[in-house]
């Protein structure tokens, strides 16, 4: 027989390797994000180049909600695991603004008009964070700037709805059944975007976005850079690609 230290030794170690294999199954961080930039791609090409009036339209838009909460997701992920949340802050607002004529050309074929595209929407709700987490703020001046940050959304992608998907996700954090809840309820209000018309029924792919995240197993996957920098050059890249080929 082993000796006792010994034997929970082997017991500790069993049941490490257990959790570490448990963790393993599903989906990590890094693999979600690259779904989502392929649903993002498939969605954009949609917009810009597919008849409106055809399934291949729904069906393309349908797999493209998954983007936008699904990012609005991994950004509370982020805020939650970040050293350092203002660097997080200025890294988004630096690449909000770099993605703004790209998105831009992509949706008006115009390089400077006001609409300013996801990672604007996600500087926004990372802020909508910090002032949401900020102790000892006037009440009444954090409601105000609350609000004005979501009204600057609107000129964003995801308008309105964005940072409320983030504030949902960071409110509910520790509470999965009712985080799923409240995303859920507040998912119904998409369909306005479509003036509740047959023709948004492709928001129901909204209700893909729990499905997609409940395989997530929480871990982050390679560190390499490569992974942490390539959404932020892709985004403007591809929109600039596809606004080319749409405005030629």
């Amino acid at each position: 027989m082993l000796p006792g230290n010994e034997t929970s030794g082997v017991i500790f170690r069993i049941i490490k390797k257990s959790k570490m294999e448990q963790n393993r199954r599903g989906l990590n961080r890094n693999q979600i994000k690259y779904i989502l930039i392929v649903a993002m791609v498939i969605d954009h090409i949609a917009w810009g180049f597919v008849d409106r009036d055809t399934m291949s339209w729904q069906v393309m838009h349908f797999f493209g909600r998954l983007t936008g909460p699904g990012m609005s997701y991994f950004l509370v992920e982020g805020y939650h695991h970040t050293g350092n949340v203002n660097a997080y802050i200025r890294r988004l607002g630096i690449f909000a603004f770099l993605s703004w004529p790209a998105f831009a050309f992509f949706e008006k074929g115009k390089f400077l008009y006001p609409n300013l595209g996801m990672i604007y929407t996600l500087f926004l709700s990372l802020l909508l964070l910090k002032v949401y987490d900020t102790p000892f703020m006037n009440a009444v001046i954090k409601e105000y700037l609350m609000i004005a940050l979501m009204g600057l959304s609107l000129l964003g992608d995801w308008a309105g709805f964005g940072p409320c998907y983030v504030l949902c996700f960071h409110v509910f954090r520790n509470d999965k059944r009712k985080m799923w809840a409240v995303y859920c309820l507040l998912s119904l209000l998409t369909f306005s975007y479509n003036g509740f018309k047959l023709q948004g029924a492709f928001q129901s792919g909204v209700y893909l976005v729990p499905l997609l995240l409940m395989t997530y197993n929480g871990e982050s996957g390679s560190k390499h850079p490569f992974h942490k920098w390539f959404f932020y050059v892709f985004y403007p890249a591809h929109l600039l690609l596809l606004g080319y080929f749409r405005w030629k």
